[in-house]
C-alpha cells in the first residue's frame, strides 16, 4: 500500500479502532487517534462513564472493568472491544498530540464534530511541505454494529483510493461513486502539511 492513513473518532476506542483493526489486517499503513479531552467508555449508567487519560493502556482499562463488573462490560461489548484494541496497539492516542507520528495522506473521521476538529487542527499547523492530506468524514453511529459496517466501508474507500494514480485528480468521482453504491453521504476537505 502506498498511502498512509489515520482513523479518528472521539476516544480512539470503537469506530477508529475497528477501522484500524480491519485496515491493518489488510496490510494498510494505518494509525488511529481520538480528539476528545479524555477517553470515555460507557459505565453502569449514562451519568457514570468510565473516564481515562489518553495513553492509558487498553490492558489496564480491560483489567479494571473486568474487576468492576465483568457481566455488564461483557454484555455491552466493552470487554471484547478492549480485547480487540489490545491486539492493535498499546493505548489510545490523541490526534492533537500526533505531530511526531509524521504526515498522513488520508484521514478518516466518523463523526462531524471530529471531522471539524481534525480539519481545524490541520489548518492551524504550519504548512511547510505543502503536501496535501485528504480528510474524509463517514458518519458512523458509535455502537459496535455500526462501527463494523463503517470500517468495512472505510476499507472499500481506501482500496478505491489505492487503485488511483493520484487521488487529487479523481477524488470527486471516487466519492460520488461510493455515495451512490453505499447510499451514504460523505463529506471531505483537503488540507496541507
Amino acid at each position: 500500500m502506498r498511502l498512509r492513513y489515520a482513523m479518528v473518532c472521539s476516544s480512539n476506542q470503537n469506530r477508529s479502532m475497528e477501522a484500524h483493526f480491519i485496515l491493518k489486517r489488510e496490510g494498510f499503513d494505518v494509525s488511529s487517534y481520538g480528539t476528545g479531552t479524555h477517553v470515555k467508555l460507557p459505565g453502569p449508567s449514562l451519568r457514570e462513564p468510565n473516564v481515562y487519560e489518553f495513553g492509558t493502556p487498553y490492558k489496564q482499562m480491560y483489567d479494571e472493568l473486568r474487576r468492576k463488573d465483568p457481566e455488564l462490560y461483557k454484555r455491552n461489548g466493552i470487554l471484547p472491544m478492549l480485547k480487540r484494541n489490545l491486539g492493535v496497539k498499546t493505548a489510545p492516542q490523541r490526534w492533537q498530540e500526533n505531530i511526531a507520528d509524521g504526515q498522513f495522506d488520508v484521514v478518516f473521521t466518523f463523526e462531524e464534530k471530529v471531522f471539524d476538529m481534525v480539519a481545524e487542527d490541520l489548518h492551524t499547523r504550519d504548512h511547510i511541505l505543502l503536501k496535501p492530506v485528504l480528510v474524509i468524514n463517514l458518519e458512523v453511529k458509535d455502537n459496535h454494529e455500526e462501527a463494523s459496517i463503517g470500517a468495512r466501508q472505510t476499507l472499500t474507500l481506501c482500496q478505491e483510493l489505492e487503485a488511483t494514480d493520484r487521488w487529487e485528480d479523481v477524488i470527486d468521482d471516487v466519492i460520488s461513486t461510493f455515495e451512490q453504491r453505499h447510499r451514504r453521504k460523505v463529506v471531505y476537505t483537503i488540507s496541507f502539511y
